[in-house]
Order: C-alpha cells, then sequence, then structure tokens
C-alpha cells in the first residue's frame, strides 16, 4: 500500500511561516520512493505554494483524502477527522492544559498522534527537532533585549546595535552583525560598571547548543560554575564570559551525606533540592534552556527572584532568556508566552506582576514560544533534511493493523502516543489528563 502524505499549512500565529517539508527534499521523495503529496495552500509560508506545484505536488484545501497528515504546530479541533493520522509537535505530553481539548478530540475520533518531541534515537537523544534554532533565535533576541534594557539602566553600549531575530534576512546576516558587536566589545567599549557580564546557560542539549552557537561568536571567555565568585572584571579584554549548568551544579541531595548520582536525579527528583540561587547574584544574563517537568526542581522560584531584587545592589541579573518556555515552570515567574513583535516582559518584584517591555524592577523575561520561526526558511531545511528519511516508512506503513504488528522504524513507532484513538502502553498515563 501506498499512504498519501498531506503538509498541513500553520495557522497557529501570523508568525508560523515554517513547512516540515521543504519543496526540495518533497521532490526527492517522489522520484526516488514514489511518495505521494498534497500540499494545503498558505499565503504566508516560507516556501510558497508555488514551489511545491513546480515539482508535480497537487495543492488543495481539503487534505482529507491523505493518509497521514505532517504539519510542525498543534492542530486545531476542527480540523481532525474520524481515524486521521497526524504527525506533529502536540505539546501534550506533560498535561499541558491549552491542547488536552485537542488531545480528546484525537481520543473521540479514533485518531493516531505521532509526536515529533518524541522521536529518539537509543540513547535516548532526540532526531528531529526545531532547538538548535531555537537557541539561536533566542540567543539573538536576549541581545537585543539587553541592549535594551542597559539603556533603560543608563548605560549606551554596543549591544544596541543588535537587532531582533526575525529583523535579519538570514543567520549569515545575523552573525555578520553579531562578529561586528564582537568586535565594538574587543576594543573594550563594555563600561566597567558592567564587568564581567556573565551569560549563564542552564542546560547542555540542542537549544543550549544552539544558544553557544551565536553567543561564542562574541567570544566569551569560558569557566566553571565554581569560579564565579572569583572572575577578576579584568581578565580579558572584552568582559564577556560564558558559565554552562548541568545538573550537578543546580541540584544536591537532600540528604546531606548522599552524593549527586544524574540517573538517580531522573529517577528520584523528590530527593534533590536546587542550590542554584547561590550562582544567579554573579550573573547578567541567564538563558534557560533546559527540559523541566513539574516532578523536578524549579531553576528559579518567585521567591528567589525577589530575594535577589529585593534591595541588593550587587544584583547584576537583567535578562532571562526562557527559551524553554514552560509557563510558570523552571522559571516561575515566566507567566505566559510572547510573540516577537512584543518579546519581553518585566517580572515586577514590588507588585508580583507583569508589564511589557524591559523597564521595572525584576529580571527582564524573553518568553517567545516559537522561536525557530524567526527563522523560517533555514530552520525548516534543517528539519526536513532530518524528517525526509522517515517519509518513505510513514508512506509504507500499514495504520490498519494493530499496533504490534505496524511496521515502522523504532524511532517512530515509539514517538505514537495514540493508536486508532486508544493510548499506546508508554503513554497510558495520558489516560489522567483527559479528566
Amino acid at each position: 500500500m501506498s499512504n498519501i502524505i498531506g503538509i498541513r499549512r500553520e495557522d497557529k500565529s501570523v508568525w508560523e511561516k515554517r513547512v516540515p517539508l521543504v519543496p526540495h527534499d518533497v521532490e526527492k521523495l517522489i522520484r526516488k520512493h514514489g511518495v505521494s503529496f498534497v500540499v494545503q495552500p498558505a499565503l504566508n509560508r516560507a516556501y510558497p505554494d508555488g514551489e511545491y506545484a513546480s515539482i508535480g505536488t497537487k495543492i488543495n484545501e481539503d487534505l482529507s483524502g491523505s493518509s497521514i497528515v505532517v504539519g510542525v504546530k498543534e492542530f486545531p479541533c476542527d480540523f481532525i477527522w474520524q481515524g486521521g493520522t497526524y504527525v506533529f509537535f502536540s505539546h501534550t505530553i506533560k498535561g499541558q492544559r491549552p491542547n488536552i481539548p485537542m488531545l480528546k478530540r484525537l481520543v473521540e475520533m479514533g485518531c493516531t498522534l505521532i509526536d515529533y518531541e518524541l522521536v529518539k534515537d537509543a540513547d535516548g537523544r532526540r532526531l528531529i527537532f526545531f532547538g538548535h534554532y531555537a537557541g539561536r533565535a533566542g540567543m539573538i533576541d536576549t541581545l537585543w533585549a539587553l541592549g535594551r534594557r542597559l539603556d533603560f539602566l543608563g548605560f549606551k553600549t554596543p549591544f544596541l546595535r543588535i537587532k531582533q531575530a526575525y529583523k535579519y534576512l538570514s543567520m549569515g546576516r545575523a552573525k555578520d552583525a553579531l562578529r561586528e558587536l564582537a568586535h565594538e566589545l574587543n576594543k573594550g567599549k563594555l563600561p566597567q560598571e558592567l564587568r564581567p557580564m556573565i551569560f549563564g546557560i542552564a542546560g547542555y542539549g540542542n537549544v543550549s547548543k544552539g544558544a553557544q552557537v551565536i553567543l561564542d561568536i562574541l567570544e566569551p571567555t569560558e569557566v566553571d560554575p565554581l569560579e564565579l565568585d572569583r572572575i577578576s572584571p579584568h581578565t580579558n579584554a572584552n568582559g564577556i564570559y560564558k558559565v554552562v549548568f548541568k545538573e550537578e551544579h543546580i541540584v544536591v541531595p537532600r540528604d546531606p551525606e548522599s552524593l549527586f548520582e544524574l540517573q538517580d536525579y531522573y529517577r528520584s527528583p523528590q530527593k534533590y533540592r536546587s542550590v542554584f540561587e547561590r550562582y544567579t547574584p554573579h550573573l547578567t544574563v541567564l538563558m534557560n534552556c533546559n527540559y523541566w517537568d513539574e516532578k523536578y526542581p524549579r531553576l528559579l522560584t518567585k521567591d528567589s527572584v525577589h530575594r535577589l531584587f529585593s534591595g541588593n545592589v550587587n544584583n547584576k541579573l537583567q535578562i532571562i532568556g526562557d527559551i524553554s518556555c514552560d509557563i510558570e515552570g523552571g522559571i516561575e515567574c515566566t507567566t505566559h508566552c510572547t510573540q516577537p513583535d512584543n518579546p519581553v516582559y518585566v517580572y515586577d518584584v514590588d507588585t508580583d506582576s507583569v508589564m511589557p517591555g524591559w523597564e521595572g524592577n525584576g529580571p527582564c523575561i524573553l518568553a517567545v514560544d516559537n522561536l525557530p520561526a524567526e527563522f523560517p526558511w533555514e530552520s525548516s531545511m534543517y528539519f526536513s533534511g532530518v524528517l525526509k528519511n522517515y517519509i518513505p516508512a510513514l508512506s509504507r506503513a500499514d495504520f490498519d493493523s494493530s499496533f504490534e504488528a505496524l511496521r515502522l522504524p523504532n524511532e517512530i513507532k515509539n514517538a505514537i502516543i495514540l493508536y486508532k484513538g486508544k493510548f499506546t502502553p508508554d503513554f497510558k498515563y495520558m489516560e489522567s489528563y483527559l479528566g
């Protein structure tokens, strides 16, 4: 059998121009594997309809004739039909409340749901992701916000030259601007009062790697977390430092007689407590690139932020680039997600409220939840380059068979949350989310 693959347009946000499969890869799949595609028309897509039509792909508003529909962001409930098979980022595995109605609809309609977030290799590493571009765009936007925050505090710095990520025509243009910034910083243009300027990065996965690619253009001096209180403001010419935090730096066992052990922390996080507050007074910028679940300690609680900003003249923390963007999650004062045209707000410790922009007594928080969309062409090309490898198997799969008999690569089969409306064994726990 041969399944027809439908490519859904993205309509969750006017900023969303990404595609799961770019025309170049679709053409290869048609010619080499005989895969059939139907593409839903879109006015805002990074790769316009004409590019798909020119390679012989059918353009049709109605995708109900497709055996499988692939997309990027969550699907609206009214798009989901009986018995459909859907592949996208569902953002449901932690019981995310905004997406529970969609999850219920998928169950009621007897659908199959495959989630990119769960496509992993034998060692548990994610294989299909936008994380590198989330990190890159998030760091660029954070540097943009830093310039304006420091300007509010009375410091004119070279960071004011940086634009938001979506205003650069390409990643190459953005990197050129960052190299100019690095040149200015290397000439000693960072005020002495702001030195040392320390960028803390929580996490070391794909998002963190993307953020570090951008930050490294500024030629920071990397330091160990345990060295933060020993950094001299005159150690290097540009005054920029980078520190990467791993789990062993962020938490310690509650039992003072125990030692930190990574797998034990993953299995039993309740046995550990956060000590991240010991580092925050040294940081100018915190990039949160960590995966978080409610069973884990928070990176920053509201209480710790209050302590940091309440009468502490030595506090340096100005910007939190919350790329993970879990609402009231790892960063408790991340109260809501933002969009690229209004990307930051200040958590005001005096009023326990937030206000848009970068002015106020509290950290300025970047909380854009679709950062890769700021580089839609390049991020889509990267994503498609991986996803295309699994499309032939999906196009041949018999989704009328039992789950046990379904033949798919393990990486894809293990990413099936729902099969014909039933939770697969690894995701039975999600039944409790349906109420």
